[in-house]
């Protein structure tokens, strides 16, 4: 499917801006609700149990409720999915694979934690996440390669979400690494640079979580 499954939660919202395409659905999870003004966004879709909503959040959705019901999914506090997986979820049965993730970083730990264990989940599901923030992202690769362009300046973390990935190289940036094995004991992949040349990171056996800082004028 063309078109992006925009999902924008309650963590901290560092971004000023994201640009919304014709094609894409938009969901607000939660407290993501209060962000979507700030980004002159309309949500195509609003779900959560709506307990880290304010007072006037919480009187805007009951209003909606009442006359746009097929846009809100009001979810019951006791469940094992979280917002945002509720949310993946709907992403995914709609038929869209490319997801970006606003606001799904910083505030509660567990829920940041969370979030990343998601992009696993939609890499298993034939999808890609990210996690977008206004300094850098987050993304999980498994089994495969991924490249970025020459004209990136700033970091670039790598951390391996199982025991140990092997069979990792990294080309094209500071410290480089061939046919390595990365363990989920012993941080050796933070803080690598860019050095204006095409950056290729690739694993054949696991999964790395790959951490993106820009630096920007």
């Amino acid at each position: 499917m063309a078109g992006k499954c925009i999902i924008i939660g309650a963590g901290d919202l560092t971004i000023g801006k994201f640009d919304v395409g014709e094609e894409d659905f938009v969901i607000a999870a939660d407290g993501g609700l209060a962000y979507c003004g700030l980004l002159e966004i309309e949500p195509d879709l609003i779900l959560g149990d709506f307990d880290s909503v304010g007072e006037a959040e919480q009187q805007a959705i009951s209003i909606l409720e009442k006359e746009i019901p097929d846009r809100i999914i009001r979810l019951k506090p006791e469940k094992d999915d979280t917002d945002m997986m509720a949310a993946i979820r709907i992403g995914l049965d709609k038929g869209y694979r490319d997801f970006r993730i606003l606001a799904g970083t910083g505030g509660r730990f567990d829920h940041t934690l969370a979030n990343i264990q998601t992009l696993l989940f939609l890499k298993r599901h034939d999808a890609c996440g990210y996690l977008i923030d206004g300094s850098g992202m987050m993304l999980v690769i498994e089994n495969e390669e991924v490249r970025f362009q020459k004209n990136l300046e700033g970091y670039l973390s790598c951390f391996s979400l199982c025991e140990k990935s092997e069979g990792v190289t990294m080309k094209g940036l500071k410290y480089t690494l061939q046919d390595a094995t990365i363990t989920n004991d012993y941080p050796i992949g933070i803080s690598n640079e860019f050095i204006d040349e095409e950056a290729v990171i690739s694993v054949e056996q696991g999964q790395l979580l790959l951490i993106l800082q820009y630096v920007t004028d």
